[in-house]
Parts: C-alpha cells; structure tokens; sequence
C-alpha cells in the first residue's frame, strides 16, 4: 500500500540543449544507483537518458511520447513486496517484478494492471 506517483532522473533533452530533472539534485544516491542498476541488468544495452521512478504507479493503455534522446526501447523492471501491477504490452501479460522486459515504448501500446 502507501502512496504512489512517479518522477524522472537524468537528463532532457530539448531544443536548447538538455534539461535536469529537479529530482536529480534532490536524490543523487538514487540517480546513480538507477543507472547502475540498468548497466548491470543489460550490459549491452544503450544507456538510457532518463529514467522514469514508479511506486505503486498504475498507468492507463497508452504509447509514450518520445521525449526522451531518440531511444523507443523502453527497459522496465519492478521492485519491491507487492502483489499485481503486471505491465500489458499489445495483449501479453509481462510480470516484472526482479524481471526486466525490454518493449518499444513508442510503437507498443502497454499499461500496468492493478496491484492488489
């Protein structure tokens, strides 16, 4: 249970350059662990430019919108004691909890099912 929301960590890019979310300064330990965690979940993989921090964030169907520097793979990975809170890409049921799942974010309709 408890709260939930959601906010972004690294940097944004825009017209005039990149732009630093307010949630960098006010948690740098968690910023560099973020990253961290994605080096070593996906070695290989191109580094994200933000990364995006859920808590018991249930999100309606919908595409992203591409804010971020050109990268439409999306990696996502849960964390934590819950139960639910599945993510739907296009009709398939992903459990993410301590299993990351790579999906086009821009094409893949997806969405998080209700946590109980």
């Amino acid at each position: 249970g408890g709260a939930s929301g959601s906010f972004s960590v690294g940097y944004m890019p825009t017209s005039g350059g990149s732009q630093q979310p307010a949630s960098n300064a006010a948690f740098p330990r968690l910023v560099k662990a973020a990253f961290a965690l994605e080096r070593a979940l996906l070695p290989d993989r191109e580094p994200s430019s933000t990364i995006a921090i859920n808590r018991n964030a249930q999100f309606r169907p919908h595409t992203d919108s591409g804010a971020g520097a050109g990268q439409s793979l999306s990696l996502i990975v849960a964390l934590g004691d819950f139960v639910g809170g599945e993510l739907m890409v296009e009709g398939t049921r992903e459990d993410i909890r301590y299993r990351p799942v790579e999906f086009d974010g821009w094409k893949q309709r997806h969405y998080t099912l209700p946590f109980a």
